[in-house]
C-alpha cells in the first residue's frame, strides 16, 4: 500500500491555488481588490520575501502557482486561509482538503499577519493572469505513478544517541535551519552549521558559536527561507597549517557584480557567493580575512549553492587534493520558465563544479580551473572548464564511498528523487529528464513520461537509486558507512527524506550504473524505544540531515526542533 505523509509548508501560500486544481471553476467578485500601484507593490515586496520559495506563476513548484487565483478563489476565502488553514481543512472545506490531496501539504497559520499586509499581497496576485503554456503538454501517455514498486521495510533498526541540541534561531518552527554536520581534517572536531547564519563548534557536545555570518557579511540575507542563508562550509584539508575556510552564503540581487549571470530581462532574486577565509587555525572563535572567489545570480530563492566539500579520500600528490567540489543548483529557473539556463555546458546553473582555489586562471582571475576537469581543454570558447558535471535540479550532499565513488543526490520536481554515481563530464538529464523519465521543460514541468525509443542519443547518465512522490518529497543525501562503531550498517549508503523523515538505504554492493538498486527503509528507536523521526520531533516534518564525524560515525539531525544524533547500534529484531 502506498503511504501517504502530512508536511507543513514553509511557503506562506503553499496550496492555495489547489483550489482551482479541484476542476470547480467560479466567478470571484474582485471589486474590494485594491488596484493602486502602492498598495500592489507593497503587495509585491511581501510575496517575494515570503512566498517566491515555493511559488510563481508559471508552474507549480513546491507549491502550486499561483497565477488566475483570484479569479477562482473568493477574495474572503483567501483572508480566512491565509489566518487559519487548519480550521478550513478541519471544516471539510473541498478546497482545502484538495490541498493535502494533491500536495501533501500544510501551510502554518499566519494570523498575525495584518488584514492591511494580506490585502496588499491579494492585490499584487490579482495582477497575475493566466499565461497561455508554450510547448507540447503531453499525448496522453503521462505516468501517475512513475515507480509503482513500493519501498519495504526492512528489519534493520539502529539505535540513536542524543548529542546535543542546537540553539534555536527562530520562534517558529522549524526552530532551526541546521543542515550541515562535518568534522575539521585531521582533527576531532565537529561543526554543525544553522542556514539562518552560525556555524557553531561541539565543545564537549555542547553548541558553541564559532562563525556568524551576519556580522562578518553585513549584505547577507537568510530570506526568503528554504535553502537560503549560509549554505554550506568546507575546511580545507590542510587547513591546521594554511587556516583556509571556504563558504557560500545569500545576499541581495545587485549586492555586487555577478561572475555568472543572465540577460537584464530575466528576474534576480538573489545572488549566491562563494568566499576563502583565512584565519589563525588555533582561534575561536573565528577572526580573519576574507576572499571572494565567485558570486551567481539566481532566479529564485531555491536550488542555491548547498554544497561545497573537499575530497575527503583525497591523499597529498591525488589529482583531486586540494581541490574544490561545488554543488550549484537551478535556481528554480527552469520553473520560472527559463530552461535554458540549465542543461548547458555554457552556464553554471545545474552543475557540480571543480576548482581550484589556490590557482588563478580563471575569468576572474580569483580561482583556478583544473587541467583534468573534463572540459577544461576541450577548445569550446563558451565551455565553462569549472563544470565537473552537469543536468542536475539540485545537486546536494556530494559525498564518497570507501571505494571511491563519487555520489550525490539530485533533488527532484514534482515526480522522482534521485542518488546519483557521479563521473566527470557526464549529464545527468535535468530539465530533459527526471529521473529515469521524460520531462518538457517547456510544457508541464510537472508530468513525467517514458523515456522514448532513440533515448540512447541523449546520453543520459540515470540514477543508481530513485523514489517517486508516493513515498517522499525531497530526498536528504546521506553516505555510506564505514565507521567501526556498528558494524550491521557496513557496506549500506543511508539516506531519507527531508519532509517526512523516513530513513532509507541501498547496499552499495550492487548499485552500479544502469541499474535501479532496490530502496529499503530502516527505522530508529532511542532509549530501547522505537519511534520515528516524526516522533521523536513531535512534528510530521522532520526536516531530515546527516552528518558524518572523522572516525565514520554517522549523525541525524532534525531542522524542526535543532536535535543532533549519533547512530550508536543497530540490530534485527
Amino acid at each position: 500500500m502506498k503511504k501517504v505523509f502530512l508536511i507543513i509548508s514553509t511557503g506562506m501560500l503553499t496550496g492555495i491555488l489547489s483550489t482551482g486544481m479541484a476542476g470547480v471553476q467560479m466567478e470571484s467578485d474582485t471589486s474590494s481588490i485594491a488596484t493602486d500601484s502602492v498598495t500592489i507593490t507593497i503587495g509585491k515586496i511581501s510575496f517575494t520575501k515570503n512566498c517566491t520559495s515555493c511559488h510563481n506563476f508559471k508552474q507549480d513548484g513546491i507549491g502550486p502557482q499561483l497565477a488566475g487565483l483570484t479569479a477562482k478563489v473568493s477574495v474572503d476565502w483567501i483572508q480566512k486561509f491565509i489566518k487559519a488553514p487548519n480550521a478550513i481543512i478541519e471544516s471539510g472545506d473541498e478546497r482545502a482538503n484538495n490541498l493535502v490531496k494533491k500536495f501533501h501539504a500544510i501551510m502554518p497559520s499566519y494570523a498575525y499577519y495584518s488584514d492591511k499586509e494580506i490585502d496588499a499581497i491579494i492585490a499584487f496576485l490579482h495582477t497575475q493572469k493566466v499565461a497561455n503554456q508554450n510547448g507540447e503538454t503531453g499525448d496522453g501517455s503521462e505516468l501517475s505513478n512513475p515507480v509503482p514498486e513500493p519501498i519495504g521495510l526492512s528489519d534493520l533498526v539502529v539505535g540513536l544517541e542524543l548529542v546535543t541540541q542546537i540553539p534555536p534561531s527562530a520562534e517558529k518552527l522549524p526552530i532551526t535551519r541546521i543542515t550541515k554536520l562535518e568534522f575539521q581534517p585531521n582533527t576531532q572536531n565537529i561543526f554543525i552549521l544553522d542556514l539562518r547564519g552560525k556555524l557553531y563548534k561541539l565543545v564537549n557536545k555542547q553548541p558553541t558559536v564559532y562563525m556568524d555570518m551576519a556580522k562578518l557579511k553585513p549584505k547577507f540575507i537568510d530570506q526568503p527561507g528554504l535553502a537560503t542563508g549560509f549554505g554550506s562550509f568546507a575546511f580545507h584539508p590542510e587547513f591546521r597549517k594554511n587556516g583556509l575556510l571556504y563558504t557560500t552564503h545569500t545576499e541581495p540581487p545587485g549586492s555586487a557584480h555577478a561572475d555568472f549571470h543572465y540577460a537584464d530581462s530575466i528576474p534576480v532574486t538573489l545572488q549566491w557567493v562563494l568566499t576563502e577565509w583565512k584565519t589563525k587555525p588555533g582561534s575561536f572563535p573565528f577572526s580573519g580575512s576574507s576572499r571572494e572567489l565567485f558570486r551567481v545570480n539566481m532566479v529564485t530563492g531555491i536550488h542555491g549553492v548547498q554544497e561545497i566539500t573537499f575530497n575527503p579520500l583525497a591523499k597529498p600528490g591525488d589529482d583531486d587534493y586540494g581541490l574544490l567540489y561545488v554543488g550549484v543548483g537551478d535556481g528554480g529557473c527552469v520553473e520560472e520558465g527559463f530552461p535554458f539556463l540549465a542543461h548547458s555546458r555554457e552556464r553554471i546553473w545545474g552543475t557540480i563544479v571543480r576548482i581550484d582555489p589556490m590557482g588563478r586562471n580563471s575569468a576572474n582571475f580569483q580561482y583556478g580551473i583544473p587541467r583534468n576537469n573534463p572540459f577544461s581543454g576541450s577548445g569550446e570558447t563558451k565551455t565553462l572548464g569549472e563544470i565537473y558535471a552537469y543536468g542536475f535540479r539540485n545537486p546536494h550532499k556530494i559525498s564518497w564511498t570507501p571505494s571511491h565513488q563519487m555520489m550525490a543526490i539530485n533533488i527532484g520536481q514534482h515526480a522522482i528523487e534521485a542518488l546519483n554515481i557521479i563521473l566527470p563530464g557526464h549529464d545527468y538529464g535535468w530539465p530533459i529528464r527526471e529521473g529515469t523519465f521524460f520531462m518538457n521543460p517547456k510544457g508541464d514541468i510537472n508530468k513525467v513520461y517514458p523515456l522514448p525509443a532513440n533515448d540512447s542519443i541523449y546520453r543520459i547518465t540515470y540514477p543508481v537509486a530513485q523514489y517517486d512522490h508516493d513515498e517522499g518529497k525531497a530526498i536528504s543525501g546521506g553516505f555510506e558507512y564505514n565507521g567501526a562503531g556498528v558494524p550491521l550498517l557496513k557496506g549500506k549508503y543511508l539516506f531519507g527524506d527531508v519532509a517526512n523523515g523516513r530513513l532509507f538505504y541501498v547496499d552499495m554492493a550492487h548499485v552500479r550504473l544502469g541499474h535501479q538498486e532496490i530502496i529499503k527503509e530502516w527505522q530508529v528507536s532511542l532509549n530501547g524505544v522505537r519511534k520515528t523521526l516524526a516522533e521523536l520531533c513531535k512534528d510530521e516534518r522532520p526536516d531530515l540531515r546527516f552528518g558524518k564525524d572523522h572516525r565514520g560515525e554517522l549523525y541525524i539531525m532534525t531542522k524542526t526542533d535543532g536535535k543532533v544524533y549519533r547512530l550508536v547500534s543497530a540490530s534485527h529484531p
